[in-house]
C-alpha cells in the first residue's frame, strides 16, 4: 500500500513544543508571564491568532524567531517510528505529506525535518513540504490512505473515497463522525493498515 502520513501532531508533538515558544514569544513583547493550557478548547487551525490574538505580522515574527527552535525540539509520538518502520518492512511504501511552513528566517524546514526522521532511523520513500491542499496530493501520487491529524482534511479524503485514519489529538478529541476511523495511538494504526491489507488481497 501507499501509506500518507503527515508530520506536525501525528508523528511528532509539535504543538506542545510551539505552545512552548509561543509563551515565551508572547512574554517578550507583552510583559506577561503566559501558560495557554486552554489549548484543548480551541478546535481550528488557527490557534495561535486564537489563543494569543496575533495578526499576521506578529504571527510570522514569532515564526521567524523560533520556528527553527520549535522544529528542532519536537518529540516522536510514542511507536511512530517502530509502527511506520515495520509497515516499510512489510512491504509498504511511505509517503510523508506536510503542510510545514518554508521561507521562514533562519529555518531550513526540510534539513531540520529529514533530521528528525533520520534521529529516529525511519525509513521513508518520499517528503514533501508544504503541501496545502492533501486531497489533491493523494489523488495525483495515488495514496491508498492517509494518517492525520486534521479531522477536516479526514474528512474531505473519505468524501472522495480516499482513506483516511484519525489520530486523535486535543483538538480533534470531541468531534464525532461516524465515518471518521479514530485511533489514540500507533498500535491502533498498525492494526487498521493490516484491516486494510487483508481486504484488499481478498478483493483481488
Amino acid at each position: 500500500m501507499k501509506i500518507g502520513i503527515d508530520i506536525d501532531d501525528t508523528t511528532f508533538l509539535t504543538v506542545k513544543s510551539m505552545l512552548k515558544y509561543a509563551d515565551i514569544f508572547e512574554e517578550e513583547i507583552s510583559g506577561i508571564p503566559t501558560n495557554r493550557d486552554s489549548f484543548g478548547l480551541i478546535k481550528n487551525r488557527y490557534y495561535l491568532k486564537a489563543l494569543y490574538g496575533w495578526d499576521e505580522k506578529t504571527k510570522f515574527d514569532f515564526f521567524n524567531k523560533y520556528y527553527k527552535n520549535v522544529l528542532e525540539e519536537c518529540k516522536i509520538i510514542p511507536n511512530a517510528d517502530k509502527v511506520i518502520n515495520k509497515l516499510k518492512e512489510e512491504g509498504d511504501t511511505i509517503h510523508f505529506i506536510t503542510a510545514r511552513l518554508m521561507n521562514i528566517k533562519g529555518c531550513d524546514t526540510e534539513k531540520i525535518t529529514r533530521e528528525s526522521l533520520e534521529k529516529f532511523n525511519i525509513s521513508y520513500d518520499s517528503l514533501d513540504l508544504h503541501i496545502k491542499d492533501k486531497l489533491e496530493f493523494c489523488k495525483e501520487h495515488k495514496i491508498d490512505v492517509l494518517i492525520e491529524d486534521s479531522y477536516e482534511t479526514c474528512k474531505e479524503l473519505i468524501n472522495n473515497n480516499i482513506k483516511a485514519i484519525l489520530i486523535t489529538t486535543k483538538m480533534n478529541k470531541d468531534i464525532e463522525d461516524e465515518k471518521i476511523v479514530r485511533v489514540n495511538n500507533w498500535n491502533e494504526i498498525y492494526d487498521i493498515i493490516q484491516k486494510y491489507r487483508r481486504n484488499n488481497i481478498a478483493m483481488n
